[in-house]
């Protein structure tokens, strides 16, 4: 029996709800990246990014290759660097209006005393 597609869009969306994922996916953006570098642009723990990047590598989100002790990871496609592109604008936007409303209710509160 087949999963919904619905299904597996939420579960794909649960595999980036976490924000070191999501951290080493928006630095794989501009290229490979080996795991020493990864560690020093994310403050965690060895062990901890370790483990998401076995997460994402077990969905084929980043793939891994090896030269002598080095590992070095890249995201497996261009959809990935698109689809960090567009939740960077959505989130732009929904910054923005919440700044809108945000000022709305400001100019409303001096208006009211």
């Amino acid at each position: 029996m087949s999963v919904p597609l619905y299904q597996a869009k939420a579960e794909f969306f649960r595999m980036l709800g976490h924000p070191v994922r999501i951290r080493v996916l928006e630095l794989l953006q501009d290229g490979p990246k080996a795991v020493r570098d990864l560690l020093a642009a994310i403050e965690v723990e060895p062990p901890a990014l370790s483990q998401q990047l076995a997460v994402l590598r077990r969905s084929g989100i980043v793939t891994s290759t090896r030269d002598g002790s080095t590992v070095v990871y890249r995201l497996a496609g261009g959809d990935v660097a698109d689809l960090m592109q567009a939740a960077r604008r959505i989130l732009t936007e929904m910054l923005a209006g919440q700044n809108e409303l945000l000022e709305e209710l400001r100019e409303a509160e001096v208006t009211t005393r």
